[in-house]
């Protein structure tokens, strides 16, 4: 299982707004059920097998384009590990459990 990072930026569209092709990412992302995804400030975050998540991403591509984007511009982040299955929420705690030993020892950080 690979947790991938992506952004895609429209570009050629007359205008910097993006969030009416970020919101039709989310529509085709639910269109793979095996797929986990969630939405953050600049990624899709998404869970699951590489070629169904490539087969989202270029489904995501021709989505845009045919919402008019005469270029899109691209970024993605693979994290394909195969010596455990850790899912978003998983990597995330362990983070958190980190955090949580530090403030235990006195950091004065939030």
């Amino acid at each position: 299982m690979a947790i991938v990072a992506v952004s895609i930026a429209p570009l050629g569209t007359g205008s910097t707004s993006v969030s009416q092709y970020v919101a039709e990412t989310q529509r085709v992302l639910k269109r793979f059920p095996q797929l986990k995804f969630r939405l953050d400030p600049m990624f899709t975050t998404i869970e699951g097998e590489l070629p169904d998540i490539f087969a989202a991403i270029s489904e995501m591509h021709e989505a845009l384009v045919s919402m008019g984007a005469q270029r899109l511009s691209t970024v993605v982040k693979i994290d394909d590990r195969r010596d455990v299955n850790h899912s978003m929420e998983e990597k995330i705690a362990v983070v958190d459990a980190e955090l949580h030993v530090e403030r235990d020892a006195g950091s004065t950080q939030s």
